[in-house]
Protein backbone atom coordinates (compact mmCIF):
# COMPACT_ATOMS: atom_id res chain seq x y z
CA UNK A 1 0.00 0.00 0.00
CA UNK A 2 2.77 2.34 0.62
CA UNK A 3 4.52 1.81 -2.65
CA UNK A 4 0.49 2.60 -4.23
CA UNK A 5 0.64 5.57 -2.06
CA UNK A 6 3.83 6.65 -3.23
CA UNK A 7 3.09 6.26 -6.82
CA UNK A 8 -0.08 8.38 -6.18
CA UNK A 9 2.07 11.52 -5.11
CA UNK A 10 4.10 10.89 -7.96
CA UNK A 11 1.19 11.37 -10.56
CA UNK A 12 -0.45 14.08 -8.41
CA UNK A 13 3.23 16.49 -8.78
CA UNK A 14 4.38 14.96 -12.23
CA UNK A 15 3.84 18.14 -14.54
CA UNK A 16 2.44 15.69 -17.17
CA UNK A 17 0.05 13.37 -15.05
CA UNK A 18 -1.30 16.00 -12.42
CA UNK A 19 -4.31 17.50 -14.51
CA UNK A 20 -4.45 13.38 -16.06
CA UNK A 21 -4.08 10.70 -13.43
CA UNK A 22 -6.95 8.62 -14.52
CA UNK A 23 -4.32 8.09 -17.68
CA UNK A 24 -1.52 7.31 -15.46
CA UNK A 25 -3.20 5.10 -13.68
CA UNK A 26 -4.97 3.25 -16.47
CA UNK A 27 -1.23 3.00 -18.38
CA UNK A 28 0.05 1.63 -14.65
CA UNK A 29 -3.12 -0.91 -14.66
CA UNK A 30 -1.96 -2.00 -18.51
CA UNK A 31 1.67 -2.11 -17.45
CA UNK A 32 0.96 -4.70 -14.26
CA UNK A 33 -0.90 -6.87 -16.67
CA UNK A 34 1.01 -7.24 -19.90
CA UNK A 35 4.41 -7.75 -17.91
CA UNK A 36 3.16 -10.67 -16.46
CA UNK A 37 1.80 -12.43 -19.16
CA UNK A 38 4.48 -10.92 -21.21
CA UNK A 39 8.66 -11.78 -21.10
CA UNK A 40 9.11 -8.10 -22.93
CA UNK A 41 6.56 -5.58 -23.58
CA UNK A 42 7.43 -3.12 -26.57
CA UNK A 43 5.27 0.15 -25.59
CA UNK A 44 5.10 3.28 -27.38
CA UNK A 45 6.45 6.18 -25.54
CA UNK A 46 6.95 9.83 -26.92
CA UNK A 47 7.96 11.68 -30.48
CA UNK A 48 7.45 8.24 -31.77
CA UNK A 49 9.82 6.69 -30.08
CA UNK A 50 9.64 3.29 -28.14
CA UNK A 51 10.44 1.38 -24.87
CA UNK A 52 11.48 -2.37 -24.74
CA UNK A 53 11.12 -3.13 -20.82
CA UNK A 54 10.15 -5.79 -18.48
CA UNK A 55 8.84 -6.69 -15.47
CA UNK A 56 11.14 -5.04 -12.97
CA UNK A 57 12.95 -2.60 -14.64
CA UNK A 58 12.08 0.49 -12.97
CA UNK A 59 13.78 2.96 -15.18
CA UNK A 60 11.46 2.26 -17.74
CA UNK A 61 8.05 1.91 -15.55
CA UNK A 62 7.97 5.90 -14.82
CA UNK A 63 8.31 7.24 -18.36
CA UNK A 64 5.78 4.33 -19.45
CA UNK A 65 3.61 6.07 -17.12
CA UNK A 66 4.43 9.46 -16.85
CA UNK A 67 5.70 10.19 -20.61
CA UNK A 68 8.67 11.69 -19.11
CA UNK A 69 9.81 10.43 -15.62
CA UNK A 70 12.51 13.10 -14.81
CA UNK A 71 10.77 15.79 -16.98
CA UNK A 72 12.39 19.05 -16.19
CA UNK A 73 16.14 16.79 -16.82
CA UNK A 74 14.47 15.48 -19.89
CA UNK A 75 12.90 18.38 -22.15
CA UNK A 76 16.01 20.32 -21.13
CA UNK A 77 17.67 17.30 -22.84
CA UNK A 78 15.33 17.83 -25.73
CA UNK A 79 15.33 21.19 -25.98
CA UNK A 80 19.01 21.54 -26.09
CA UNK A 81 20.76 18.91 -27.64
CA UNK A 82 21.03 19.54 -32.10
CA UNK A 83 21.75 16.70 -34.42
CA UNK A 84 25.46 17.44 -34.68
CA UNK A 85 25.91 17.62 -31.02
CA UNK A 86 27.66 14.58 -28.93
CA UNK A 87 25.81 13.62 -25.84
CA UNK A 88 27.21 11.30 -22.72
CA UNK A 89 24.88 9.45 -21.13
CA UNK A 90 26.94 7.94 -17.97
CA UNK A 91 24.97 5.60 -16.04
CA UNK A 92 22.64 4.93 -18.61
CA UNK A 93 20.70 2.17 -17.51
CA UNK A 94 18.00 0.42 -20.40
CA UNK A 95 18.82 4.00 -22.39
CA UNK A 96 15.84 6.35 -21.66
CA UNK A 97 18.00 9.59 -21.86
CA UNK A 98 20.26 8.09 -24.71
CA UNK A 99 16.87 7.06 -26.98
CA UNK A 100 15.36 10.85 -25.85
CA UNK A 101 18.96 12.24 -27.54
CA UNK A 102 19.51 10.56 -30.38
CA UNK A 103 15.94 9.84 -31.44
CA UNK A 104 14.44 13.00 -30.33
CA UNK A 105 17.06 15.34 -31.44
CA UNK A 106 19.41 13.25 -33.64
CA UNK A 107 22.73 13.50 -31.26
CA UNK A 108 25.06 11.26 -31.04
CA UNK A 109 24.86 9.61 -27.36
CA UNK A 110 27.67 7.51 -26.08
CA UNK A 111 26.13 5.55 -23.17
CA UNK A 112 27.56 3.66 -20.77
CA UNK A 113 26.51 1.17 -19.02
CA UNK A 114 28.49 -1.49 -16.51
CA UNK A 115 26.57 -3.80 -15.78
CA UNK A 116 26.13 -7.09 -18.35
CA UNK A 117 22.46 -7.12 -17.61
CA UNK A 118 21.40 -4.10 -17.76
CA UNK A 119 23.26 -3.18 -21.26
CA UNK A 120 21.16 -6.14 -22.79
CA UNK A 121 18.16 -4.26 -21.84
CA UNK A 122 19.57 -0.87 -23.26
CA UNK A 123 20.77 -2.35 -26.56
CA UNK A 124 17.36 -3.69 -26.80
CA UNK A 125 16.03 -0.22 -26.93
CA UNK A 126 19.09 0.89 -28.99
CA UNK A 127 17.24 -1.51 -31.78
CA UNK A 128 13.77 -0.97 -31.40
CA UNK A 129 14.14 2.40 -31.88
CA UNK A 130 16.72 2.08 -35.36
CA UNK A 131 19.16 4.18 -33.23
CA UNK A 132 22.45 1.52 -34.21
CA UNK A 133 24.04 4.74 -36.25
CA UNK A 134 23.36 6.91 -33.65
CA UNK A 135 24.14 5.50 -30.13
CA UNK A 136 26.96 3.49 -29.46
CA UNK A 137 27.14 1.73 -26.28
CA UNK A 138 30.03 1.38 -23.79
CA UNK A 139 29.92 -1.55 -21.61
CA UNK A 140 32.40 0.02 -18.92
CA UNK A 141 32.30 1.89 -15.44
CA UNK A 142 33.78 4.96 -15.75
CA UNK A 143 36.66 6.08 -13.28
CA UNK A 144 39.43 7.52 -12.19
CA UNK A 145 41.65 4.97 -13.14
CA UNK A 146 42.06 2.08 -15.90
CA UNK A 147 40.71 -1.01 -14.15
CA UNK A 148 38.43 -3.43 -12.77
CA UNK A 149 35.89 -2.55 -9.76
CA UNK A 150 33.46 -4.40 -7.87
CA UNK A 151 29.74 -3.88 -8.90
CA UNK A 152 26.62 -4.95 -7.46
CA UNK A 153 24.14 -7.26 -9.05
CA UNK A 154 20.57 -7.27 -9.25
CA UNK A 155 19.52 -3.67 -7.76
CA UNK A 156 18.09 -1.99 -11.07
CA UNK A 157 18.57 1.66 -11.14
CA UNK A 158 20.76 1.66 -8.20
CA UNK A 159 23.37 -0.90 -9.40
CA UNK A 160 26.66 0.56 -8.15
CA UNK A 161 30.55 0.53 -7.88
CA UNK A 162 30.28 -1.60 -4.96
CA UNK A 163 31.26 -1.26 -1.20
CA UNK A 164 33.35 -3.32 0.92
CA UNK A 165 29.87 -4.51 2.81
CA UNK A 166 28.20 -5.32 -0.55
CA UNK A 167 28.54 -8.78 -1.08
CA UNK A 168 26.87 -10.15 -4.33
CA UNK A 169 29.20 -8.24 -6.88
CA UNK A 170 31.01 -8.80 -10.10
CA UNK A 171 34.13 -7.61 -11.43
CA UNK A 172 33.49 -4.52 -14.35
CA UNK A 173 36.05 -3.14 -16.66
CA UNK A 174 36.85 0.86 -15.24
CA UNK A 175 38.08 3.53 -17.57
CA UNK A 176 38.96 7.20 -17.45
CA UNK A 177 36.32 9.09 -19.63
CA UNK A 178 39.37 11.56 -20.93
CA UNK A 179 40.51 8.26 -22.25
CA UNK A 180 38.17 7.37 -24.36
CA UNK A 181 36.66 10.04 -25.74
CA UNK A 182 40.06 10.74 -28.39
CA UNK A 183 39.34 14.39 -28.85
CA UNK A 184 35.19 13.95 -29.27
CA UNK A 185 33.47 16.98 -27.61
CA UNK A 186 30.41 16.38 -26.19
CA UNK A 187 28.01 19.05 -25.89
CA UNK A 188 25.97 17.95 -23.05
CA UNK A 189 26.26 14.93 -19.96
CA UNK A 190 24.51 13.15 -17.77
CA UNK A 191 25.85 11.90 -15.44
CA UNK A 192 24.13 9.51 -12.33
CA UNK A 193 26.22 6.54 -10.89
CA UNK A 194 24.78 6.45 -7.56
CA UNK A 195 27.16 8.37 -5.62
CA UNK A 196 30.14 7.12 -7.97
CA UNK A 197 30.43 10.57 -9.34
CA UNK A 198 33.39 12.22 -7.88
CA UNK A 199 35.40 9.22 -9.53
CA UNK A 200 34.07 9.80 -12.68
CA UNK A 201 34.69 13.44 -12.35
CA UNK A 202 38.25 12.75 -11.49
CA UNK A 203 38.62 10.91 -14.42
CA UNK A 204 37.64 13.82 -17.04
CA UNK A 205 39.13 16.97 -15.54
CA UNK A 206 40.16 17.54 -19.70
CA UNK A 207 36.54 17.03 -20.52
CA UNK A 208 35.45 19.52 -18.11
CA UNK A 209 37.96 21.52 -19.21
CA UNK A 210 36.82 21.49 -23.16
CA UNK A 211 34.71 24.65 -23.92
CA UNK A 212 32.52 22.62 -26.02
CA UNK A 213 31.07 21.43 -23.66
CA UNK A 214 27.70 23.55 -21.85
CA UNK A 215 25.17 21.93 -19.40
CA UNK A 216 25.68 18.50 -17.05
CA UNK A 217 23.31 17.42 -15.47
CA UNK A 218 24.59 15.31 -12.19
CA UNK A 219 22.58 13.18 -9.47
CA UNK A 220 25.45 13.67 -6.51
CA UNK A 221 27.57 17.01 -6.01
CA UNK A 222 30.49 16.76 -3.39
CA UNK A 223 32.61 19.38 -2.38
CA UNK A 224 35.44 18.70 -4.53
CA UNK A 225 32.92 17.93 -7.55
CA UNK A 226 31.37 21.25 -6.93
CA UNK A 227 35.22 23.29 -6.47
CA UNK A 228 35.97 21.62 -10.27
CA UNK A 229 33.09 22.62 -11.65
CA UNK A 230 33.11 26.32 -10.47
CA UNK A 231 37.30 26.26 -11.55
CA UNK A 232 35.94 25.22 -15.62
CA UNK A 233 32.93 28.14 -15.19
CA UNK A 234 30.46 25.92 -14.60
CA UNK A 235 27.89 27.70 -12.42
CA UNK A 236 24.34 25.87 -10.62
CA UNK A 237 20.97 26.60 -12.39
CA UNK A 238 17.98 26.13 -12.84
CA UNK A 239 15.45 24.98 -15.98
CA UNK A 240 11.76 25.73 -16.71
CA UNK A 241 10.61 24.26 -19.79
CA UNK A 242 7.47 25.86 -20.14
CA UNK A 243 8.47 29.38 -20.11
CA UNK A 244 11.95 28.54 -21.63
CA UNK A 245 13.99 30.21 -19.17
CA UNK A 246 17.21 29.34 -17.26
CA UNK A 247 17.09 30.90 -13.93
CA UNK A 248 19.93 31.72 -11.73
CA UNK A 249 20.88 29.04 -8.33
CA UNK A 250 19.93 25.92 -7.18
CA UNK A 251 16.87 24.04 -8.13
CA UNK A 252 14.15 23.72 -5.64
CA UNK A 253 11.48 21.18 -5.85
CA UNK A 254 10.39 18.37 -8.62
CA UNK A 255 14.05 17.44 -9.57
CA UNK A 256 16.80 14.44 -8.16
CA UNK A 257 19.57 15.88 -10.12
CA UNK A 258 21.45 19.27 -10.08
CA UNK A 259 22.06 21.23 -13.41
CA UNK A 260 25.51 22.93 -13.89
CA UNK A 261 25.93 25.58 -17.53
CA UNK A 262 28.71 27.03 -18.82
CA UNK A 263 28.74 29.93 -21.67
CA UNK A 264 25.28 31.19 -20.03
CA UNK A 265 23.55 32.99 -22.83
CA UNK A 266 24.78 30.56 -25.34
CA UNK A 267 22.71 28.00 -23.18
CA UNK A 268 19.56 30.41 -23.06
CA UNK A 269 19.91 31.04 -26.77
CA UNK A 270 20.24 27.37 -27.29
CA UNK A 271 17.27 26.54 -25.09
CA UNK A 272 14.72 29.17 -26.66
CA UNK A 273 15.54 28.62 -30.25
CA UNK A 274 14.30 25.29 -30.20
CA UNK A 275 10.78 24.76 -31.93
CA UNK A 276 8.51 23.51 -29.35
CA UNK A 277 7.42 19.57 -28.84
CA UNK A 278 4.76 18.12 -27.82
CA UNK A 279 4.31 16.10 -25.22
CA UNK A 280 1.59 13.70 -23.58
CA UNK A 281 -0.58 17.30 -24.72
CA UNK A 282 1.50 19.65 -23.51
CA UNK A 283 3.30 22.06 -25.69
CA UNK A 284 6.92 22.56 -23.77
Amino acid sequence: MRSLANLHRFFCTHPLTRDAKLRAWARFVSWQINSRIRTEVVVPWILDLRLAARRGMTGATGNLYCGLHEFFDMMLLLHFLRSDDLFLDIGSNIGCYAILASGGCGAATWAFEPDPDTVSGLRRNVEVNSLQGLVTVHDVALGSSDSTVPFTIGYDTVNRVASSSDSNVRMVRQKPLDSLLEGRSPGMIKLDVEGYEEEVVTGASKTLQNRALKVIVIETVTPNIRAELLRNDFIEANYDPFGRTLGHGPRTSGVSNLLFVRDREFVTQRLGSKPNKVVEGRIG
